[in-house]
C-alpha cells in the first residue's frame, strides 16, 4: 500500500494551477484565505500545519496529506510533533484514521529522505 507522496503533492500543485487558470477569482479568494490563516497569530504556522494534516487524515484525502506532510516539514515540525498530531486524528477519525495516520507518517519520512 506504497504511494509515492512527493508525486501526490506534484499533482495537487498541478491541479492547483489548472484551476488558477480556469477559475482565477475563485483560486486567488481561496489563496487569500490560506495566506490570512496561515499567519503566526495566537497559533503559529507550524500549529496550523499539524492542524491541517491531522484533519487530512480524519478526511481520509490522499492529496491533503501529501500537501501538510510536506508542508509540516517546511515548518520545522519533527516526526514525533506529527506522530503526536496523527494520534489526535486517530482518537477523532477512528479506525480509518489508523490507516491515514500511517500514510501520512510515511508521507512525513518521505519528504524528509527526498529533502537528505
Amino acid at each position: 500500500m506504497s504511494k509515492d507522496y512527493t508525486d501526490i503533492a506534484t499533482q495537487v500543485m498541478e491541479g492547483i494551477e489548472l484551476l488558477q487558470g480556469a477559475a482565477p477569482d475563485i483560486m486567488s479568494a481561496f489563496g487569500a484565505l490560506g495566506q490570512a490563516v496561515g499567519e503566526d497569530k495566537a497559533l503559529s504556522t507550524k500549529t496550523k500545519e499539524l492542524i491541517s494534516l491531522a484533519i487530512a487524515v480524519a478526511v481520509r484525502c490522499d492529496g491533503c496529506v501529501a500537501y501538510h506532510a510536506k508542508a509540516v516539514l517546511d515548518c520545522g515540525a519533527t516526526r514525533a510533533e506529527v506522530a503526536e498530531a496523527i494520534g489526535v486524528a486517530i482518537h477523532m477519525g477512528g479506525g480509518p484514521s489508523v490507516v491515514y495516520g500511517g500514510a501520512a507518517l510515511q508521507a512525513f519520512d518521505a519528504f524528509v529522505e527526498d529533502r537528505a
